[in-house]
């Protein structure tokens, strides 16, 4: 019987060639709970962009919360919610601003056209008419100097006294932040934003099946496939 090592006390060469163990190659990323190594590539979050989704419903008591619970119970990161009254008496309409990837806002429109409030839903084009309100109460040490800021800005004023002064702003939401950075140097006490509201341009439906300039908004939910 041949010894498994040879004169020497060293195990025999059978020729096998290859790299030294400090010249192969180690695969990057890290091992999950049940020890299978994830390519940081595919675990890496899709990058996140901001859409601007608007909703017809029906004024059921409870819809706004049941839109939001729906939203908020799947995590989606909701910037803005605004609702108000449309052409068509019971309809009204939800403007939300989310940041989310594609994906996300895809399922949140899916999810949305599901509620039985809900009538259509629709994602608005970059080029949508948006606008935004704010309420700012700033410090009334130098009226004029407010004065001209808000005037700059096309605002105007609801309240002023020795202490505070009030202002209305509306705009996009590049001017409303330009704004607010401006008042800032007088103090501001208090802020109320509502967030932006928007419509399509044109002709052009903000949502799916509404008809601008008429009161044929449609009465049935939109179906989308699952």
């Amino acid at each position: 019987m041949t010894d498994a090592n040879d004169a020497n006390g060293e195990l025999p060469k059978h020729g096998l060639k290859g790299p030294e163990p400090d010249e192969r190659p180690h695969p990057e990323g890290r091992r999950n709970s049940q020890g299978i190594r994830i390519d940081p590539e595919v675990e890496a979050e899709p990058d996140t962009q901001r859409a601007v989704i608007s909703a017809l419903v029906e004024n059921d008591p409870g819809v706004l919360s049941r839109v939001s619970g729906l939203v908020s119970r799947r995590q989606f990161n909701i910037e803005s919610l605004t609702v108000g009254p449309t052409t068509v008496d019971g309809h009204s309409r939800i403007t939300m601003v989310v940041e989310e990837p594609a994906p996300g806002i895809d399922q949140i429109e899916k999810q949305l056209s599901k509620l039985k409030p809900v009538i259509s839903v629709g994602e608005l084009d970059d080029d949508a008419v948006r606008a935004e309100l704010v309420l700012l109460k700033v410090r009334g040490d130098e009226p004029d100097k407010v004065h001209a800021i808000t005037e700059m800005y096309e605002g105007k004023t609801l309240d002023a006294g020795p202490r505070t002064i009030t202002v209305q702003l509306t705009g996009n939401e590049q001017k409303i932040d330009d704004a607010i950075d401006a008042f800032r140097q007088f103090g501001i006490i208090e802020i109320a934003r509502t967030g932006q509201t928007a419509l399509a341009r044109g002709d052009q439906a903000t949502v799916p099946g509404e008809k601008p300039a008429t009161s044929g908004e449609p009465t049935t939910p939109t179906n989308y496939d699952d």
